[in-house]
């Protein structure tokens, strides 16, 4: 598998990222191990997880996953082959991951995440330590398509981002974590990380991990240059859509099992034109002789300023389609046949 360069980084990591998101709620801890194994076998290096994981968020199984991922090192010994990411939460009344209270990009909460993800992935250090969403109050993914209010609200007690850069100045410093990457930030965010890193305050980011799929190309609009002059590596999320865009949830389906029968969390991808988007995309993918699921993976997979194309799964075959979509070779004929029905429906799911 190919592997891409971090940022500025001497990370290199592959062009595929397993997200765990699912193991501890969907998936038991064999079948996260099972999917490691599988993933590893086949040349990915890169693991994302979160202290909010499992998902849905819940106070009995938050943390869940890391503790998965961190007894898998474990039980191979092979710590030294993966490159770790994880995440701190941002701003939430959520008051279960701070012992009672809600949470913000301060000291006393980074470093308490901190320590705790490093005591679950039974670690030293994190290769990449990511802020999962804003501590300021913004849509959920940073990337609204229309302003809904105006003045943008404000809470009294924002934590500046330069207040929350130098936490994580300390924690390079004491080799708990070695980079800082960005996760649901908009334009702004991620210049002002890298203003304030370059007043020599903290640590520069190095990444930005935001949802990029054919039903929300945002970061094409202003992010796409943002992160390529400041050399900001994109690790997508969601490719599949939270699933939509295999098909199975079609003309109203659910299917037992699924996450979004299960858990009822699929509105951000049920806007209005996202299911007459989505059949199109289908249509687009059979065209080419591929299925759904392989061909959106592919379109993130191999657009060029993707680093790594974060995949998720629930089973080993979903998983093994997933990262076939590395060697599928993406044609000039197939980005144009996307950009067609993207130019009609636009971004349905920002």
């Amino acid at each position: 598998m190919q592997r891409s360069r971090l940022g500025r980084t001497d990370l290199s990591v592959s062009r595929i990222c397993l997200g765990t998101m699912t193991w501890g709620q969907q998936n038991s801890e064999a079948d996260g191990h099972a999917q490691m194994d599988r993933a590893f076998a086949r040349g990915v290096n890169f693991l994302d997880t979160a202290e909010l994981y499992s998902i849905p968020p819940k106070p009995e199984t938050q943390g869940s996953t890391e503790r998965i991922v961190g007894s898998w090192m474990k039980a191979r010994g092979n710590r030294h082959r993966v490159v770790l990411a994880t995440k701190v939460v941002g701003r939430t009344a959520n008051e279960w991951f701070r012992g009672g209270r809600p949470s913000r990009l301060v000291r006393a909460d980074i470093l308490d995440a901190v320590d705790k993800s490093l005591a679950r992935l039974q670690t030293d250090w994190i290769d990449l330590y990511q802020i999962h969403f804003p501590d300021r109050r913004v849509p959920w993914g940073s990337n609204p398509t229309r302003v809904e209010t105006w003045p943008l609200p404000r809470d009294a007690d924002e934590t500046p981002i330069a207040e929350t850069l130098a936490v994580f100045d300390e924690l390079v410093k004491a080799g708990k974590i070695r980079h800082l990457g960005l996760s649901n930030e908009s334009s702004w965010g991620v210049m002002r990380y890298v203003f304030e890193s370059e007043k020599g305050i903290g640590p520069r980011p190095v990444s930005l991990q935001n949802a990029y799929n054919l039903l929300n190309r945002t970061f094409e609009v202003n992010l796409a240059e943002v992160c390529d002059r400041e050399e900001v590596a994109l690790l997508a999320y969601s490719p599949l859509a939270q699933g939509y865009l295999t098909g199975k949830y079609d003309h109203g389906a659910r299917p037992a099992g699924a996450r979004t029968t299960l858990f009822n969390r699929g509105q951000r991808y049920e806007t209005p034109n996202a299911a007459e988007a989505i059949l199109e995309y289908g249509k687009v993918a059979r065209s080419f002789g591929m299925e759904p699921a392989l061909f959106a993976n592919a379109f993130v997979t191999h657009r060029p300023f993707v680093a790594s194309n974060i995949i998720g799964a629930t089973s080993l075959e979903q998983l093994d389609m997933a990262l076939d979509s590395a060697e599928v070779t993406w044609t000039d004929e197939m980005q144009k046949a996307v950009d067609v029905v993207h130019q009609r429906f636009g971004n349905p799911c920002p």
